[in-house]
């Protein structure tokens, strides 16, 4: 596997963060990626321009099984390590298409910091066309819909555990092959939208 780095490793970097940035700002929202960096990944081109951009040798992450090869790529482009435990992550990436998610499993933060949970970065093939759910919160004006496919069938059941759990809790960002849309932990799935 012969990959890349970013080809202007400080405008790509952060064009994809103000991507990440501005999904979890309107949450729910399909926010196209910035730049890529080269290379095919097992992460996908917007996951992996994502780890280019958030990891360094200060953090730590968590891989899926399904997305375990691409940990050398990760380590080498970004001398960030790999936690011995989710919960241990700082950021996790997660393939949705292949792989089982528990929010609970994941740093979730601590009273006196509550910014110490796992970003959790959710690898799907679309982010339109599945079962839609109504969103509200900051960021959202009135609601805005969710439509997700291949979430897991008790994935609303988690995400209202980790609601409840406010301020602490993970954050997530799914992406695919192009865009991106971000769920802090302080959106809320009001009801299956029509």
């Amino acid at each position: 596997m012969s990959l890349t780095g970013f080809s202007n490793p400080v405008l790509d970097q952060q064009a994809a963060f103000r991507s990440v940035m501005q999904a979890l700002a309107e949450p729910g929202r399909i926010v196209p990626a910035g730049a890529l960096a080269g290379g095919a990944s097992p992460l996908g081109p917007v996951a992996r321009a994502i780890a280019l951009s958030l990891l360094d040798f200060e953090v730590q992450f968590h891989l899926s099984p399904g997305l375990i090869a691409a940990e050398e790529d990760i380590t080498f482009q970004t001398g960030s390590r790999r936690a011995a435990r989710p919960d241990e992550a700082e950021f996790a990436f997660v393939d949705l298409t292949r792989d089982a998610l528990d929010l609970a499993s994941f740093a979730q933060g601590t009273p006196e910091y509550p910014d110490r949970s796992t970003t959790v970065i959710l690898k799907v093939e679309s982010l339109a066309g599945g079962p839609a759910h109504s969103l509200a919160g900051p960021g959202i004006p009135g609601t805005r819909e969710l439509a997700i496919p291949g979430l897991p069938a008790d994935f609303v059941a988690q995400w209202a555990a980790n609601a409840a759990r406010f301020p602490l809790g993970v954050d997530l960002i799914f992406a695919t092959r192009e865009a991106v849309i971000g769920l802090p932990r302080s959106t809320r799935i009001l009801t299956e939208a029509r």
